[in-house]
């Protein structure tokens, strides 16, 4: 095993606006050697690099940084940075920085550390490693623990997957973050209050490269493969129309998570005035949609409609025929009341109808949560004996539509801007 030595680099000067980090570190650690991984504090990289803001309150600086904002709670925010990074503040921060200011991260922390470490190199002739690292909070776990955001000449992951443990059980996902680690390394001999923003790193020569590499940006999970994307701010954006499904098979599970998720909508009365048809084989499908078919084509027919239009309006039922799995929701009315004014019935009626809408809403978010893409259509409303006949449905559940199911062809389109003034009046 190596030995693993970690010591802060003292006597590093104020760091300001064009200074040169490397010849500030060469100045104060002339026996850097070949091997040796240097974590720098984002911090002063940023200094050097002017990203500085004058400015008493955080809040614009965060706001311009935002990417999306993953979840907020009173004046906290957590934020997806335009790097990929998800950090409390978009990383914006008014400490170790002097008063009415704060600093931003830097513009390319990869490009800072490939700098850094070429400034090393003329001026010490070593081959070293370098880190710049950032504090950053973690979902379900206190305290905060430095993490890399930029790397050059360090192998940043250590991917195990295809090995065996010391049982040979075989290593089907374990892919280590040495960046991360080396960085929380490093924060150990640095500090947050002693004033050290440098660390060496030695005895991980093996993991210095001679070349650049691809830096501490693949440490940050593609938003396709990440699970946890959705925070509590942006969970209900998730949800978008998807018209185009790709082949791969819905897993019925998910399905029913969603279907749980929809039952924990409001309803009238304390009733439960969902019901949720599953269609998961291709020929409960295939029946349906054609005795849909059937039914609309005539319906247009009587209405008058040349077979030219009609044959245009059909195709608009193709999201639902290429979809792999099908939902048909279902309103029933028990436990509704009946009263003798037909005024009042309606609204009854009309309670129930939001109650289902919700619940509704409910199911397709939490499909896209899981990243399942969906499309609810209402066409079964227009047909609604032909769709109890054929799913032999009771008579007391009405369908509401039908919602097409699956993963995603493509990403969806971006949504047209929507102003929130604009749909909303105060009194």
């Amino acid at each position: 095993m190596p030995q693993i030595t970690v010591s802060g680099v003292p006597g590093l000067p104020e760091v300001r606006p064009g200074d040169d980090i490397a010849l500030l570190v060469a100045q104060a650690a002339p026996d850097l050697r070949d091997g040796d991984i240097l974590v720098v504090t984002s911090k002063i990289v940023s200094k050097a690099e002017g990203r500085i803001r004058q400015d008493s309150s955080r809040t614009a600086a965060i706001e311009e940084e935002t990417e999306r904002v993953v979840a907020r709670r009173g004046d906290t925010v957590i934020a997806q940075t335009r790097h990929g990074f998800v950090m409390a503040a978009a990383g914006v921060d008014a400490s170790n920085t002097s008063p009415g200011t704060v600093l931003l991260l830097p513009e390319d922390p990869d490009a800072s550390a490939g700098r850094i470490r070429r400034g090393l190199r003329e001026r010490l002739g070593v081959r070293a490693g370098v880190i710049v690292s950032d504090t950053f909070g973690r979902p379900w776990r206190h305290g905060l623990t430095d993490v890399a955001i930029g790397a050059a000449g360090v192998r940043p992951l250590e991917d195990l997957r295809g090995g065996a443990d010391g049982y040979g059980n075989p290593l089907n996902a374990t892919v280590t973050a040495l960046a991360d680690e080396i960085a929380a390394a490093g924060d150990l001999a640095k500090g947050k209050l002693s004033g050290v923003p440098v660390a060496v790193v030695r005895g991980l020569g093996d993991l210095v490269t001679d070349e650049d590499g691809p830096g501490g940006r693949v440490l940050v999970r593609p938003a396709d493969e990440d699970m946890f994307r959705y925070g509590s701010a942006d969970v209900v954006f998730a949800r978008r129309t998807i018209r185009e499904f790709s082949a791969a098979e819905v897993d019925p599970a998910a399905v029913r998570r969603a279907v749980a998720a929809a039952v924990a909508a409001p309803a009238p009365h304390h009733t439960t005035p969902w019901r949720f048809v599953l269609l998961e084989t291709p020929r409960a499908r295939t029946e349906l949609l054609d005795a849909m078919r059937d039914a609309w084509i005539e319906d247009l027919r009587s209405d008058g409609f040349s077979e030219e239009s009609i044959a245009r309006r059909i195709r608009r039922g193709d999201v639902l025929r290429n979809a792999p799995y099908l939902a048909v929701p279902c309103l029933v009315m028990d436990g509704s009341h009946t009263y003798r004014d037909e005024r009042r019935n309606a609204a009854e009626r009309e309670m129930f109808v939001v109650a289902t809408g919700a619940g509704v809403q409910n199911f397709l978010v939490q499909l896209a949560v899981q990243g399942l893409g969906s499309a609810w259509v209402s066409s079964t409303m227009f047909c609604r004996d032909v769709v109890r006949k054929v799913l032999d449905l009771p008579q007391n559940w009405d369908p509401m539509g039908a919602v097409a199911i699956g993963h995603p062809a493509a990403p969806p389109k971006d949504r047209p801007p929507r102003d929130p003034a604009d749909f909303h009046v105060t009194r």
